[in-house]
């Protein structure tokens, strides 16, 4: 694959970007505190159907569909806003599958299902493993993402020519709940009967081409995601750096302690960078996509995994405790490190793309 000559966009946040975050983000500080977070992940309803609806109301669910289908008629560049606040918040929302879902009906060019998916009245997901990297040959219905709560699965079947994308209503399919390092998404097996219907909205190639699209919208919010889940670590961590005291002193006046700060603000400030240029790509279709893609997931996860790391480190004794959220941010970075293709893997996918030769 030749290389495109980088013509950098404008990467700076929009007003209605801003906008966006400042309203996700009171919604979430209301609705969706750690204490809360904690409580629901010991309930026996991981997810929290009264947040989403509140999400929903604020039009999250169609913001990259155009209005004529009943959506926002915005951009992936505004979902990736939504996707790194509710990293941030560690949301426990279906909003990753729901929108791979949309992500796939939006590229055959669906017009019955996406209505109903823009406006929220039903939820989706796309049925593949959630360790499924685009570009894969085998997707598996195994460790599906927000598979629990959803209306509808988006399901592939088959290969090449014969391959088909399927709409399923979940009700028909058998969904076993599997045990999940991250509990604010939980993750599931689905077995689909086969006389249990379902209507095909894609075939051959197009329903190929619309899995790999999913997923790759799917790869580019997760490095949104992972964005937020590491902004809001170092946030956290600086703030108790700030305050706690040790020998009568402030402990982040230790200059070892501002210095692992200091890196981990430039691992976060480079994570955003190339994060919120793979949502630019999503946004415009950009040639650049698949370039940009497979950089940001190759950064962001090992970025946010490490901020979490450390951020349960620099908290101390506090940090390992259970009602502290350092290990909810911890387990969701490192759940999130391997989904949808781990950075080693993405690596070697950068290195094909750029035309960098292996070893040997």
């Amino acid at each position: 694959m030749s290389v495109v000559d980088p013509v950098m966009p404008d990467l700076l946040e929009s007003e209605v970007e801003a906008d966006l975050r400042s309203t996700v983000r009171t919604l979430l500080e209301k609705r969706a505190s750690p204490a809360e977070v904690l409580r629901r992940t010991e309930s026996d309803e991981p997810v929290d159907r009264a947040l989403w609806a509140a999400l929903i109301e604020v039009g999250i669910t169609g913001l990259a569909v155009p209005e004529k289908l009943g959506g926002a008629g915005a951009s992936w560049r505004e979902a990736a806003v939504v996707g790194e606040e509710l990293g941030r918040a560690l949301a426990p929302v279906p909003y990753l599958g729901h929108s791979m879902a949309v992500a796939a009906l939006l590229a055959v060019g669906d017009e019955d299902l996406l209505p109903e998916l823009a406006a929220g009245e039903r939820t989706a997901t796309l049925a593949v493993s959630f360790s499924t990297m685009p570009g894969s040959a085998s997707v598996g219905t195994t460790s599906v993402a927000d598979a629990r709560t959803a209306d509808v699965l988006l399901v592939p079947a088959g290969t090449g020519a014969s391959a088909e994308l399927i709409a399923v209503e979940a009700s028909t399919a058998t969904i076993t709940p599997v045990i999940s390092l991250d509990m604010t998404r939980p993750l599931a097996d689905i077995d689909i009967d086969a006389s249990g219907g379902g209507r095909v909205v894609a075939r051959g190639q197009a329903a190929c081409a619309a899995v790999d699209h999913a997923l790759r919208i799917g790869a580019m919010l997760l490095a949104a995601e992972q964005v937020g889940i590491a902004d809001r670590v170092l946030e956290m961590t600086v703030a108790y750096l700030k305050e706690r005291r040790q020998f009568g002193r402030i402990i982040g006046s230790y200059q070892v302690l501002k210095h692992r700060c200091a890196d981990l603000w430039v691992a976060l400030t480079q994570a955003r960078a190339v994060a919120r240029y793979a949502a630019v790509c999503a946004a415009t279709d950009a040639d650049d996509l698949s370039v940009a893609i497979a950089l940001a997931k190759a950064h962001c996860g090992p970025a946010a995994l490490r901020t979490a790391e450390e951020g349960v480190q620099l908290h101390g004794g506090i940090g390992f405790t259970w009602e502290h959220p350092a290990h909810l941010y911890l387990k969701r970075a490192a759940a999130d490190a391997i989904a949808l293709g781990s950075a080693d893997r993405h690596k070697a996918t950068l290195a094909t793309l750029v035309d960098i030769p292996g070893p040997g």
